[in-house]
């Protein structure tokens, strides 16, 4: 970048008075590239022809840990003087910060300890312990486990590492929109996921500071639209078991939220049904696994595709930490939506041979029989009535369909199960 392109930059970044600049973000990028993955970007065809707007991928979740986040922790620990590294950091964290700062306090010889809330998924617990470090399992939610670790720190002594409301961590999470945007300059809108808000606060500050009118919007889930709440000026709930755990804060921390108002162009809200698609999508398409926090920028897309066609979007998958039987579970769901996977519950008469004759429209129709259900006992039918719930493989909804009408054909009353 030019001397005169600089001065824009650094101009930018101060004129809006926030705590964080450009300056910071390519210090911290100096600092911490060594020891991080510059992640690809890449942009996708198939997604692009989906959703109508010219979509780039940051696989963020090709870090070693699977997840953005230590490139925050690895920079805030990198500017700890040497008493602090001594005595060892503190974090709350539900998965992926945490995993982050145990990684490199490890590698960095500095104590770690986490508080993680109950619920945290397996795999993050599992992960975060694996490094050798303290994990603490306390409260319900990120605010009980951030309560218990405030405690600590104080107890111990221990420099407490928030995990987005910290200008070194902020900085560090800028990295990622820094290299984005060198490797794909001609991205006009960037999607960020928005939990606590250190991502977006320093992918808003590097956009700023490029001297070009890109887009930056924010996406939280609609159970945790906190940061959404306090840009708009409501009052909405923050509740209930999202998918993107990741970005389930709560309460917006105060230098992320002064950021946001400043720098970002606007917020949108996804449904859980739109995070499981895209982490199917991006699973089936892009062959790539995310969690779903990693996968909201997608979800925005695809529930908003009139705010973001024609544009050139950049979306950060900002993490691939997911527990494999929900995984499993989001995969088995999307199947069934899309009528690729069916249970049908089929009306017989309990006679010999019932099954048997219902399983041949089922092979007529090369339709793949994976599961059957008989229920005698649990029913309302009269007591020669009989129920069988058949779980079936097909092509696709039009597959399934002319299945339907093959059974009813043949005089079955059949009625689909829906899928959540």
């Amino acid at each position: 970048m030019g001397a005169d392109t600089m001065a824009t930059q650094q101009s930018s970044s101060g004129a809006h008075g926030v705590p964080v600049t450009f300056d910071d973000v390519r210090a911290a990028h100096a600092r911490i590239a060594p020891s991080i993955v510059r992640t690809p970007i890449m942009h996708s065809r198939t997604l692009s022809r989906i959703t109508g707007a010219n979509v780039w991928l940051k696989f963020e979740n090709l870090q070693f840990t699977a997840a953005y986040k230590e490139r925050g922790a690895l920079n805030k620990l990198s500017l700890l003087n040497e008493e602090q590294r001594q005595r060892g950091v503190i974090a709350a964290s539900a998965g992926n910060h945490a995993q982050g700062l145990a990684y490199h306090g490890a590698r960095l010889g500095i104590p770690v300890t986490i508080v993680m809330p109950k619920p945290t998924p397996t795999v993050k617990v599992q992960q975060t312990e694996g490094h050798g470090e303290r994990v603490i399992l306390s409260g319900e939610r990120f605010d009980d486990a951030y309560g218990a670790a405030c405690t600590l720190a104080e107890q111990e002594g221990l420099t407490f590492v928030h995990p987005f409301d910290d200008a070194d961590v902020i900085a560090g999470q800028g990295t990622v929109t820094l290299e984005m945007l060198d490797d794909a300059p001609e991205i006009d809108t960037l999607i960020v996921p928005i939990g606590g808000g250190g991502l977006i606060s320093g992918a808003a500050v590097v956009a700023r500071a490029t001297g070009r009118p890109i887009q930056v919007v924010g996406v939280q889930a609609e159970l945790y639209p906190s940061m959404y709440a306090a840009m708009k000026g409501v009052t909405l709930p923050c509740e209930g078991d999202t998918l993107a755990e990741g970005i389930a804060v709560k309460q917006p921390g105060a230098l992320t939220a002064q950021i946001v108002k400043a720098l970002v162009d606007d917020i949108v809200l996804v449904a859980e049904r739109d995070l499981e698609t895209s982490v199917s999508m991006l699973l089936q398409i892009e062959k790539t696994v995310v969690e779903g926090a990693g996968a909201a920028g997608l979800a925005a897309l695809l529930a908003h595709p009139e705010r973001f066609r024609g544009r050139n979007v950049g979306i950060i998958l900002c993490g691939g930490n997911i527990d494999t039987r929900l995984l499993a579970n989001v995969l088995l769901r999307d199947l069934a939506r899309s009528g690729r996977l069916a249970r049908l519950r089929i009306r017989l008469q309990d006679r010999p041979g019932a099954l048997f004759h219902v399983a041949r429209v089922f092979d007529e129709q090369q339709v793949n029989i994976v599961e059957v259900y008989h229920q005698r006992v649990f029913t309302t039918l009269p007591a020669k009535g009989l129920i069988a719930d058949i779980e079936c493989e097909t092509r696709d909804a039009s597959h399934l369909e002319r299945l339907l009408q093959a059974l009813r054909k043949e005089g079955y009353e059949v009625t689909p199960i829906e899928a959540a």
